[in-house]
This record gives C-alpha cells, structure tokens and sequence, in this order.
C-alpha cells in the first residue's frame, strides 16, 4: 500500500479549517453530513462553533450525533438537543440525533473478532457523504479519541455504543458496564466497529474525509462532564481520507512533542492500550499508518 497524505496545518482557525478541507480535494456532494462531539455538559473542550460553523455552512452540513450509553445529558434525544444548542451548534446548523427515531446493522469488516455487526443510528441512510470533525485528546476508557473513535463510539447508536463497549456481549446500556473484557478487546472493537461504517459509505457510493482539530489536549475526552484542563499546547489540524494515517499522525505529534505534559497525554494513552487501534484498524483494512506529511502553510 502507498503512503497516505496527510495534510498539516499548525494554526487552528476556521480559515484553515476550510482550507484543510479543500486539501483534500475533494467536492462532497449530496447531503452532507458533520459528525462531531457536541461535548457533555460541564465539558469545555468540544469544538466550538466560532471554528467549525464556516466551513459546516459553506458545505451546507448537518451536525450528526447519537445518544450516549452512560447517564448524563446527552442520553435522551431531548435532553441531547439542549446540550447542542447550549454549546452553540444549533446557531448555525441543523442538529442530527441519528438514533432519535431507531437503528439500523450495518456488517462489521471481515476478520472482526468481537462485533457480529454495528448499531447505528438509522437517520445515517439520509447522508451521501460525510466529514468525520473530530477532537484530537485523550480518553479515559480508549486512550485518545480522535478520528477511528469518532466514527465507532460516536456514530453507533446508543444500543450500538453498549455493544461496542462490552466487546459484543450486550446491546443494553445499564448492562455494559458492568461486562467483563480485556482493554485490548474494546480497543479492537472501536475498529472493527469504524470500519463498518467506512464499508457502509464505500458500498453507497459515498464519501468520509477525515480532519482533526488537535487542540485543548486533555487527558480527558469531552465526554467527561468533569473534563481536566489542557496537559500541553495545541498542535494543529490534520486531514486524511486515510482514518488510520490521520489518527497515527497525531499520535506521532504526541510522541514527538517536546512539551513537558506532554508525558501525561502518553502516560493515559498507553495506561489503556489506546495505541493498539493503529495496527488493528490496519490489519482490518481501514487504511495505512504510513503517511506523507505535507504541511499547508509552507
């Protein structure tokens, strides 16, 4: 396989968002779909809407989410729209609950180990295309979150992040956390989970780019209602059509930072296997970690 191009940019701004995006040449056509995190309630370092809405505008997107598992503020269609709109994101964009009105199985890549298949939310079926816009920072269950997460967890529906969570054993929310499961089989799950829906947009003809926006880099996902302050300074924006090579190259930013807490972002990685997605995503056939970096602003 050849390299995969991943694109760079160092200054986050929703200038270079929009330029990032057009890297990548590719036009998205059709009904366009913007997965991100619209944050837990409490968090503070989802993508905010000054940054992101340009470039959702300028494609005519739809925020997609679905429902969480844990209890919290995002775990009701409902009680979900509100946290959206209190962050911002329904000034500037419709806001998708994909799992709001039901699910859908979708075929997990051949050689999976855990997961039969993936629940996702069943409004998927009304996008041609979309841009998986995800948060480069750690996680306290996976590690770090950026693109390969924000396509398994953050697309399956709410049934489907248990299932996914408790490495095939259970749809039911108040029932997967209490399943039993070695660390490295959830991460393994996670890919096998992103790798279906990166099946379901090949087969439809569709298209999934892939950028994130690596910036207040918590240990903490933005998930977390009680999300810790930034370890180390921003990094930048990477894209990819390659999920793999954009989620290896913002590792290897990690890795090769000089900044001092930039320890404790490895340390909460490596503490819950996070690293082990790169070369099983790969073995799935979800892309490369070997990757061109080509930076934009040169």
């Amino acid at each position: 396989m050849e390299k995969a191009k991943v694109y760079f940019t160092k200054n986050i701004t929703s200038e270079n968002l929009i330029k990032i995006y057009e890297a990548l040449g590719v036009e998205l056509k059709g009904n366009v779909g913007i997965k991100v995190s619209t944050g837990e309630a409490g968090s503070r370092g989802y993508l905010k809407a000054d940054l992101i809405a340009p470039l959702v505008q300028n494609l005519n997107g739809t925020i997609l989410e679905c429902n969480t598992a844990y209890p919290g503020e995002r775990n009701t269609a409902e009680d979900h729209k509100k946290v959206a709109a209190d962050h911002g994101f329904t000034s500037f964009a419709k806001v998708d609950i994909m799992d709001e009105d039901g699910e859908f199985k979708i075929p997990t890549p051949v050689g999976s180990k855990h997961l039969k298949y993936d629940l996702v939310g069943n409004h998927l079926e009304k996008y041609d295309s979309i841009i998986n816009l995800a948060h480069g920072k750690g996680h306290a269950m996976g590690g770090f979150g950026a693109n390969l997460k924000n396509q398994s967890i953050g697309i399956a529906s709410r049934n489907g992040k248990a299932y996914i969570h408790s490495c095939g054993q259970t749809e039911d929310p108040d029932k997967c956390w209490s399943v039993q499961y070695k660390q490295t089989d959830f991460i393994e799950s996670m890919a096998e989970a992103a790798g279906a829906v990166q099946n379901y947009f090949e087969q439809k003809g569709g298209k999934i780019l892939y950028i994130t926006v690596m910036n207040f880099l918590s240990v903490d996902c933005d998930c977390d209602a009680h999300q810790t302050d930034p370890v180390m300074a921003d990094l930048g924006i990477v894209a990819s059509l390659d999920p793999v090579a954009n989620d290896q190259a913002f590792i290897d930013m990690i890795w090769s930072s000089e900044d001092p807490g930039a320890k404790k972002l490895k340390e909460r990685v490596d503490r819950q296997e996070g690293r082990h997605i790169l070369p099983y995503a790969e073995e799935l056939g979800l892309g490369t970690r070997d990757y061109e970096l080509i930076n934009i602003d040169e």
